[in-house]
């Protein structure tokens, strides 16, 4: 639910909310990641960046957010000022990332969330952390939930997704495999970012794609906006009605729509 604009000088913790889509990929030549960039706050609609990177150099991991933006901002400023009391040396491993991640997310929680609670909210943040450390062995993805536990994704499910993830669900049930290129990979997080898009007010442009290469340890990334993807969403748009008028007619049509024509017969 969006941030209830009647408490807002109630609390001074009070920011916008990102009802988000983020998704992120794991595939067998690294990660694809995808956030959108649409803030809400009671009628309000503003943008901002889900994503981060921190660390430095190719031991840098990225952190995905969806929930408060106060508690996501928060939480963030406390990890890095992790990395900068250790030298900026960062971490070795994701599995020690997510660990600093988490340990900053609950010192948060037990300042702000009865203040938060208070004030008409719940205290909420879900992040997917995604990267390649100097001692690990293979890109990874965690998913962390706003108690700070947390989960890793799976061979049989490669990707993880927060915010408004119900719409963009069914294609990446359905057509994502481990060993799925990362082009594949690409398009299947824009058709799930799409789904979304079209069917909830709260996810849109622009939006944030990322790819990690696992041979070079090498993040890309760039922002697309809603003029740059105009050919891709017609496109998918024109075929997937295509698709439907393709589909295979029979009688279980025939018993449901009155005076169905018949195919001639040969």
């Amino acid at each position: 639910m969006h941030d209830d604009v009647s408490h807002r000088h109630q609390s001074p913790y009070r920011k916008p909310r990102a009802m988000t889509f983020c998704v992120a990929i794991k595939v067998a030549e690294g990660l694809v990641a995808l956030a959108d960039g649409r803030m809400t706050a009671g009628a309000q609609v503003t943008s901002a960046r889900k994503v981060s990177f921190h660390g430095s150099g190719q031991d840098r991991f990225l952190i995905m957010t969806s929930g408060l933006r106060s508690v996501r901002d928060k939480t963030v400023a406390y990890l890095d000022r992790s990395i900068r009391a250790d030298g900026g040396a960062g971490f070795a491993t994701m599995i020690d990332a997510v660990g600093a991640f988490t340990r900053c997310l609950r010192q948060v929680a037990a300042e702000d969330k009865a203040a938060l609670r208070d004030s008409g909210l719940e205290f909420d943040l879900h992040a997917i952390l995604a990267g390649q450390l100097a001692e690990d062995a293979e890109p990874n993805l965690y998913l962390v939930y706003p108690e700070a536990n947390w989960i890793q994704v799976d061979e049989r499910t490669p990707y993880l997704s927060i915010g408004q993830t119900a719409y963009g669900k069914p294609i990446l049930d359905r057509a994502l495999r481990p060993d799925t290129t990362m082009e594949m990979a690409l398009k299947l997080a824009y058709l799930s970012f799409d789904s979304s898009r079209f069917s909830s007010a709260s996810v849109g442009y622009p939006i944030d794609f990322l790819t990690y290469h696992s041979a070079a340890r090498q993040w890309r990334q760039t922002q697309f906006d809603d003029d740059d993807l105009r050919d891709q969403r017609q496109w998918w748009n024109t075929h997937i009605s295509d698709l439907v008028r393709q589909m295979p007619d029979g009688p279980w049509l025939d018993t449901l729509v009155a005076n169905r024509a018949k195919p001639a017969e040969s």
